[in-house]
């Protein structure tokens, strides 16, 4: 068995292109590590709607140079055989180790396969590619990037022509396609022949920033900003000053691409201590708004002033929010969210006529809501101009966002207050999420399996009138690996993330209220509530 593990390492060291993955791969054989050369080849990394995402090193199960040149193969073989022998394929890519050179790969895969690339001349956003897609007329797309994951990691997203993330079947297609790649031997790659891009593009995509502000809005309402060491702050500040806002007060230590992500443990703005830096720049410069991007800058957080210091804003709270402005500027066009986002959404898009949609996790299904205007999924991410990036972006929701508490600013009135307002006119939608990071993923598996053989009749009070399995999918909904609760006044959704080692539960209160002066007992219930959901939610599922 060992001796067969050896081999396999040999084969795949015999082909590996990258000196480096070679050189650590070659150490690991030299000193038979054996408990190490398993975890790397014991399998593949596999090929999903999220494309590929993992750790970086040698072997099939981590995230490498030969791992990205089958992706590409097969993904270039799909295009193939789906009557895009000659199409555009355009590749993006961020700041992270390697992602430079995973973009040149797939780029010489396309040409070797006898399709067209081109490949944006920077690390830039990731919704500057989901952009370019549609602006140049690609047959598909690749953003190299592990968006908010840890340093040691990097991804490789794949988007159809429609500037959409793949789904189902698409991405089983593709995956069979990679695994009928037999040897790098078999993939031509030659040394040139693709485009690179100059600024073109991302001119283009910077004056379709513009359309998202109503002309004549206020424009007056003062930033901090942070690029969370990702790409997001050449794009944003030039996308503000195209707009007229104050230029944002960076967070000059966390502005500048840095694959290491020096100040945080997670790059990631919903995590505890990532926006330390930002708050402190905000009580020194006093702003309106503490606006951060994650590292691709698909992501968009916000923190406002709250009594004596600054709180984040949750991602539920600042969906409401832009959902309230685009009401308030007479949009048209249906809204929509993921399952585990706030049912308030629904509640303002009802009261305005509006039609709306849930879909499942993740922007590759919001996106694909027919006539969408405006969607967004409590992770930080919004899709405020679906005509120019369908996917979530960091860039034009920050922009909207400016632009909504410019106006409130203007009436005197700050984020809080409309919060205070949707509360008042819709009841008190507070929502939290029970997550837990596992190094063995089984603990998830068993967590869901338990869940579903003694699933749980009550939480924190609450009898659970609805029980719902959604890998059996619903009426609206295809099947995904996930449970749903419904109670009097909450909802409870558990599922395994699908980009990392996560079990997610999603939980969601709703008091009622009567008038503004009833809001702090709403709040304090609310928090209750969650808090005891949290509580006999883990103990149900034994995490």
């Amino acid at each position: 068995m060992q001796d067969a593990l050896i081999a396999q390492a040999r084969t795949w060291l015999a082909e590996d292109p990258d000196p480096d993955t070679r050189e650590e791969l070659a150490r690991l054989i030299d000193a038979e590590d054996h408990a190490e050369l398993t975890a790397r080849f014991d399998g593949t990394l596999q090929f999903g709607t999220a494309g590929l995402r993992g750790e970086l090193g040698a072997g099939p199960r981590r995230m490498n140079r030969s791992v990205v040149i089958r992706a590409a193969a097969g993904l270039a073989a799909y295009l193939r055989k789906h009557g895009h022998a000659d199409g555009l394929v355009v590749i993006g890519y961020d700041a992270r180790h390697k992602s430079l050179d995973f973009a040149l790969d797939t780029a010489a895969v396309m040409t070797g396969a006898g399709l067209r690339a081109a490949v944006l001349d920077r690390p830039l956003p990731t919704p500057v590619l989901a952009f370019a897609i549609r602006h140049l007329g690609a047959v598909a797309g690749v953003e190299v990037t592990a968006s908010h994951n840890p340093p040691r990691d990097n991804g490789y997203k794949v988007y159809l022509g429609d500037g959409s993330q793949i789904v189902p079947p698409a991405d089983a297609e593709i995956a069979a396609e990679i695994g009928a790649v037999a040897s790098l031997t078999t993939v031509p790659r030659p040394t040139e022949g693709w485009e690179t891009l100059d600024d073109t593009v991302l001119n283009a995509y910077l004056a379709r920033t513009d359309a998202v502000l109503a002309e004549g809005s206020p424009r007056t309402a003062r930033t901090v900003y942070t690029a969370m060491h990702g790409v997001g702050k050449d794009v944003l500040l030039a996308a503000f000053a195209r707009a007229g806002f104050p230029e944002p007060v960076l967070v000059t230590e966390q502005a500048e691409p840095d694959p290491e992500f020096p100040t945080v443990a997670f790059p990631n703005p919903e995590e505890p201590g990532a926006m330390d830096l930002a708050f402190a720049r905000a009580r020194a410069a006093e702003p309106d708004l503490v606006i951060a991007n994650d590292p691709d800058a698909d992501r968009c957080a916000a923190a406002v002033k709250d009594g004596a210091d600054w709180r984040m804003l949750r991602g539920d709270e600042v969906g409401a929010l832009l959902a309230a402005h685009l009401v308030r500027r007479g949009a048209t066009g249906t809204f929509a969210e993921s399952i585990v986002s706030s049912s308030l959404l629904g509640r303002i898009a009802e009261k305005a006529g509006l039609p709306y949609e849930e879909t499942l996790t993740g922007f590759k299904w919001i996106a694909r809501v027919e006539g969408l205007r405006y969607g967004y999924e409590e992770a930080l991410g919004y899709c405020v101009d679906p005509d120019g990036v369908r996917d979530k972006d960091g860039i034009t929701a920050a922009l909207l966002l400016t632009e909504l508490a410019s106006e409130l600013k203007s009436e005197g009135r700050t984020l809080l207050d409309l919060l205070d307002d949707l509360a008042v006119e819709h009841g008190l939608h507070a929502t939290d999420q029970l997550s837990v990071r596992v190094r063995d993923l089984s603990l998830i598996s068993a967590a869901m399996h338990r869940l579903r053989t003694e699933p749980p009749t009550e939480l924190a009070g609450l009898a659970v009138t609805g029980a719902e399995d959604l890998t059996e999918g619903t009426a609206a909904l295809p099947p995904t690996d996930g449970l749903r609760y419904t109670l009097d006044g909450a909802r409870v959704i558990v599922r395994p993330s699908g980009t990392e080692p996560k079990l997610k539960c999603y939980l969601e209160a709703v008091v009622p209220v009567a008038s503004k002066a009833d809001l702090p007992g709403a709040r304090a219930r609310a928090a209750a509530l969650l808090e005891n959901l949290k509580r006999d939610l883990s103990g149900a599922a034994g995490i």
